[in-house]
This record gives C-alpha cells, sequence and structure tokens, in this order.
C-alpha cells in the first residue's frame, strides 16, 4: 500500500457573487476530485490552527506532521536551502521579492505585476551581488533570484551571530509567536527592518537588511533591465522586500524514519523543495512552472509513475490555483483547479489502481480572490482508496466536504498520522 499526497496551492476560498456565490472550487468541473470524495472521506482542516492566516512555508510543515510552534520555523532559512544557497548557524537568511516602488516608499505592486522573467530576475541578481557591499558591519552576502520575483537572500558574517529576530521590510505579512502570518489590511509602504529584542545581534541584523535595501535599490534603479521594462510601459523591478528572517534551520525528525517508509518530494518551488529536504525526503527534479499548467500537470504524472516502484508515500506540491488567488481572478482560479483535476488526477487515476493507494487532496491554505491574500478559513481534505469506506458527500467542494466523516481536524499536525494509519489498515 502507498500514498499519494497531493497538495494543491491555495485551492480553498470563499463564496463569490459573479460564480452565483459559490467558490472557485464548486464552480470548476472535477469530475474527477468528486470522484475521490465520493469513494472515500472528507472533511475540512485548519492548516495550522484556528485564526491563523499562515504563509505556504508553516502550512506546509504542519500538514507534514510537524508542529511550527515546536519547531523554529521561518521562511528565510527553508527558501535559502531550498534555493541552493547555503547556510550554517549564525548566518541570517530572508524570503524575498522583487517589487515595485514609487513616491514616497509606497508600494505599487509587490510582484512587479507578476510580470518580471527569470531571465530578468537572474540579471537583476548577478549586479546587486556584484555591486553592493556592506559596510554597517564587517559581513557579506548573497543573493539569489529563484523564479519570477521570487528570491532568497543570505547575510553572513565572521565576526558575530546574526539574529532573524527581525521585523519584515515586507508590509503584507507580519510575524506572530516566531510564525510568518498574513496582513491583508496592511498599508502597501516599504517598511524598515526593525530589532525585535534588545540584543546588539538584532540590531545588526536589522541595520544590514536596511543598507541591502537601500543600496540594491540604487543598482536596480539605474539597471538596463529596468530602462528597457519602463520603456515598454511595464513595472519596475526597482526594490528588494523581504520578510520571515532566521539564522537557523529547524531540526525536523526524519520523516522515513518516523514511519518506517520512503518518503518522495515533486514539487518545483523552492520553499517546499527546501522543507522536504529538511525532512528527508528524496527529492525528484523538477523544471521551474511553466506557463501551461496542463503541461506541467502531466510532466508530474509521468515523473511520479517513475518513481512509484522505489518509493512508499508521494508528496506533490502544485502551485496553479494560489497565484490568481492573490491577484482577485476568480476565473482562472476556477480554471486551473479544472486543470489540475483533470491533467493531474484524471491523468494519475487512469494510470493506477486505487484499491493499492492512498491518496488525499487537499490545500495548505486558502487564497481567498476576495481578499487576495492567505486567509484563516479551514482547506477542503478528502481521503479515499484502499479499503476505506465513502461518506455521504458528492462533490470535492468547501460546503459539502464539511458534511464529511473525518469532521474538522483542528490542527494540520493531525492529518499525517491518519494518513499512514489509513496505509496500515
Amino acid at each position: 500500500m502507498k500514498l499519494i499526497y497531493v497538495v494543491i496551492d491555495g485551492m480553498g476560498d470563499l463564496p463569490i457573487e459573479e460564480l452565483g456565490n459559490r467558490t472557485p472550487l464548486e464552480a470548476a468541473d472535477t469530475p474527477n476530485m468528486d470522484f475521490l470524495a465520493k469513494t472515500g472521506k472528507t472533511g475540512l482542516m485548519y492548516t495550522v490552527g484556528k485564526g491563523i492566516a499562515s504563509e505556504s512555508d508553516v502550512a506546509v510543515v504542519s500538514i507534514l506532521g510537524y508542529d511550527p510552534f515546536k519547531y523554529e520555523v521561518n521562511r528565510g532559512p527553508l527558501e535559502a536551502l531550498g534555493s541552493g544557497l547555503t547556510m550554517k548557524d549564525g548566518d541570517l537568511a530572508l524570503r524575498c521579492n522583487f517589487a515595485t516602488l514609487g513616491y514616497g516608499n509606497a508600494l505599487i505592486d509587490r510582484r512587479v505585476g507578476r510580470g518580471l522573467t527569470t531571465e530578468e530576475a537572474t540579471e537583476l541578481s548577478k549586479a546587486i551581488n556584484e555591486k553592493v557591499k556592506l559596510e554597517s558591519y564587517p559581513a557579506s552576502f548573497e543573493f539569489k533570484s529563484t523564479i519570477g520575483h521570487r528570491g532568497a537572500l543570505v547575510i553572513r558574517s565572521k565576526e558575530k551571530c546574526l539574529s532573524g529576530n527581525i521585523s519584515n521590510t515586507d508590509p503584507a505579512y507580519t510575524r506572530i509567536k516566531g510564525i510568518g502570518v498574513a496582513e491583508p489590511e496592511a498599508e502597501m509602504i516599504l517598511k524598515k527592518c526593525k530589532p525585535m529584542d534588545k540584543t546588539e545581534e538584532a540590531k545588526i541584523s536589522a541595520n544590514l537588511v536596511n543598507e541591502f535595501t537601500e543600496k540594491s535599490r540604487t543598482i536596480l534603479e539605474e539597471h538596463e533591465v529596468n530602462k528597457r521594462r519602463v520603456a515598454q510601459g511595464k513595472l519596475s523591478a526597482n526594490v528588494i522586500l523581504t520578510r520571515d528572517a532566521g539564522h537557523r534551520l529547524p531540526e525536523f525528525f526524519n520523516i522515513n524514519e518516523q514511519y518506517g517508509l520512503r518518503f518522495v518530494c515533486l514539487a518545483d518551488m523552492p520553499i517546499e523543495k527546501g522543507i522536504s529536504r529538511l525532512a528527508g525526503m528524496q527529492i525528484v527534479d523538477l523544471p521551474p512552472p511553466s506557463k501551461s499548467l496542463e503541461k506541467d500537470c502531466i510532466l508530474r504524472v509521468k515523473k511520479l509513475l517513475e518513481a512509484l516502484p522505489s518509493h512508499d508515500c508521494f508528496y506533490i506540491h502544485i502551485k496553479g490555483p494560489d497565484e490568481p488567488g492573490h491577484d482577485g481572478n476568480f476565473n482562472l482560479k476556477t480554471k486551473l483547479i479544472a486543470i489540475v483535476d483533470r491533467h493531474f488526477l484524471g491523468n494519475m487515476l487512469q494510470k493506477i489502481k486505487l484499491e493499492d493507494y492512498v491518496v488525499c487532496v487537499t490545500a495548505d491554505h486558502s487564497t481567498p480572490c476576495k481578499l487576495k491574500a492567505h486567509s484563516d478559513d479551514p482547506v477542503p481534505l478528502l481521503i479515499s482508496g484502499n479499503k476505506i469506506q465513502g461518506d455521504e458527500v458528492q462533490k470535492f467542494s468547501e460546503k459539502e466536504c464539511k458534511k464529511g466523516k473525518l469532521g474538522i481536524l483542528e490542527r494540520g499536525t493531525e492529518l499525517m498520522p491518519k494518513l499512514i494509519m489509513e496505509l496500515k489498515e
């Protein structure tokens, strides 16, 4: 018996008037998810906990069975690890976004309108690494652009250990009890990085981040990539936002040893790769998301089938619907959910015998189109296959899953033990 654990990023939502007061998941054509819901058990899940509009990293850590309040979970170190950057304890790592800054430090767009190509970002990051020198304290840095507007930053000092106990310059996220959470009503102004305790390490670290922000901004403003973009009527990638700093990697238990099973991860984004690597999973090498989710889904099924003989548990993270949720584009979100259903789940179900597998489908968080941000709403959940008896639910949706046999999971950490138990039934 094997586990196929599919996490569809940001799939959860709230009813939308233009969709007939349905969510994008309800409105989407999802015969394969509906089939799995009919033949399996369904429910809802708070991926971290009630009242917590978590970032993806915290949510993924939780639904893989690690308590984010127990482990020191900061996105910066996880993003750095997943991006291929090296960091040791005492280095400072941060998740970054290229963004567009206007007059008076007002943020025009936190993601450069999602129009910055990976090639453009690579050129900009190369210039930053070559031309910016940190002088407020003896330190060096490595900045790496990853996919589109995204990036990671590691600052190192031989003089002193640095501290991740500093605030974000990105106003869309804040830190509560050490974990990153969304700020849906935040004022879109570039923030100064501030120490969050009275230590010299935090003060030095905040100063280094502010220095990096200002000096990189100068380089970006004058770069040919941005001059060309502005001439073409595009947004300028003229500032770098930072968030979720950390100065050490969490020490997760090895997930293979914990459950006596061989885990593998199929994900294309650095954060999921970083978390999975730290958990001890093997990583299947996947290209970055293309402009065709259909082709990406087909490739992922191919890679899954290749990995089936050599592993027991398959964690598959599909980015698709999250971005249109952030952009408020409910029609595109609906379309992308249908594409995942048809070209990933539909294709996969044609190639396996469901009775030989436990299949779980859920989301890492809700990204309601009306909020354009993560929310604390519970996400739909289904567990099907093996000898699992179906409940009365006929369609996979937020509304219908509320009636399911699984009930409401109050914490995401409850899910992985349930899945392992189903495997061993």
